[in-house]
């Protein structure tokens, strides 16, 4: 599946642009601050979530604009997807399928769509909540229900966690039934997790050695157990400490370089860098095999960062994935694409066919 029609309406620095493409290489280029990852961003919003940069909707808006946004495209089946929000409601985020009204997680039965940013390039060093969210979304993109556990997981704990604030004794029998829900939600988000881990690092594992490193995954934090009964006896510590100490909510990813038999994090910048291309490469075929679609792909200023020799690997590896979208300060960073290629020109809001 991919995006044939994209168009943005007062979206970030983009009044109004259009894009047309097919399947293949979609290439941005342009100066810095002119907008390609705009694109890329919008297009990241055709999936649950909040994209890829992680910010709240109403931060999407034009700054000049009346502060409301649209995304509007076309699939290549001919569904038409539209996401955004209105100036009357900037931070309520609107999703239609087809003209209809559609939830926001349901997006993810449509779509696939993976990516990464320069921001990334620190994951396997950052916070455990940024490879956690790394990790459901290459979850989501196997398993479209996981969206909905998270959603109702986060949901469940956000009120357990308003109730044991109230200087009133909270209600047990609230608590509880609060308590059973993240259990049920969240024993369904760490069993995805798990199987997400174990396919992908089966599939890293069965690939030959190149030149991107060769990752294996494990899931660490929390164990399933009965987390009702344990967020119950937590009640007195969670309430003075103001969050849920303990759950799914708290695991961690760790990945290790296979050739080396060393955790990631302590590779150079280089080679965690091409770790991470392929974990995202292997999970791209792992999902095209399980979904009988390949995911649509996001790389933001991918080519800039790598040496000629991996950059040439990249595009072979892309060649015939799907779609693939990429941005680059310079159009001789996609030196060496082949197939199917639609290439743009992006500046200050406006993208043009190069």
């Amino acid at each position: 599946m991919y995006v044939t029609r994209l168009s943005l309406t007062d979206f970030r620095n983009h009044h109004d642009a259009l894009v047309e493409a097919g399947a293949g290489f979609v290439l941005l280029s342009g100066p810095n601050g002119a907008g390609k990852t705009n694109v890329l961003e919008a297009i990241s919003l055709l999936t649950p979530g909040r994209g890829l940069r992680q910010v709240s909707i109403s931060e999407m808006a034009r700054s000049d604009g009346e502060g409301g946004f649209a995304v509007a495209a076309r699939l290549a089946d001919g569904t038409e997807i539209g996401t955004g929000a209105t100036a009357l409601t900037p931070d309520r985020r609107q999703v239609r399928i087809n003209g209809a009204p559609a939830a926001v997680n349901s997006l993810g039965e449509r779509l696939a769509v993976l990516w990464l940013t320069p921001a990334m390039d620190r994951l396997f060093t950052d916070s455990a909540g940024g490879r956690r969210r790394f990790l459901d979304r290459l979850t989501l993109a196997l398993e479209p229900g996981h969206a909905s556990h998270a959603a109702r997981y986060e949901a469940a704990m956000r009120s357990r966690n308003k109730l044991l604030a109230e200087e009133r004794a909270a209600d047990p029998a609230w608590l509880s039934a609060l308590e059973a829900q993240m259990a049920e939600h969240g024993a369904a988000l760490a069993e995805a997790r798990e199987r997400t881990v174990a396919a992908l690092t089966a599939a890293m594992t069965g690939r030959p050695d190149d030149d991107f490193p060769r990752g294996a995954m494990t899931l660490d934090g929390w164990q399933q157990n009965d987390l009702a009964t344990v967020l119950q006896a937590n009640r007195s510590r969670d309430a003075a400490a103001g969050r849920a100490i303990e759950g799914p909510h708290r695991q961690d990813l760790t990945v290790t370089h296979i050739a080396k038999n060393q955790p990631a994090a302590r590779g150079s910048s280089g080679e965690q860098k091409a770790l991470l291309l392929g974990l995202v490469l292997a999970h791209a075929e792992l999902v095209t095999e399980r979904r009988s679609a390949s995911p649509i792909l996001l790389l933001d200023e991918v080519a800039a960062h790598l040496d000629p020799n991996r950059r040439a690997a990249l595009f072979t590896r892309l060649e015939g994935r799907g779609q693939v979208w990429m941005t680059a300060t310079e159009p001789a960073l996609f030196d060496g694409v082949e197939g199917p290629a639609f290439r743009f020109h992006v500046e200050s809001g406006t993208v043009l066919p190069a």
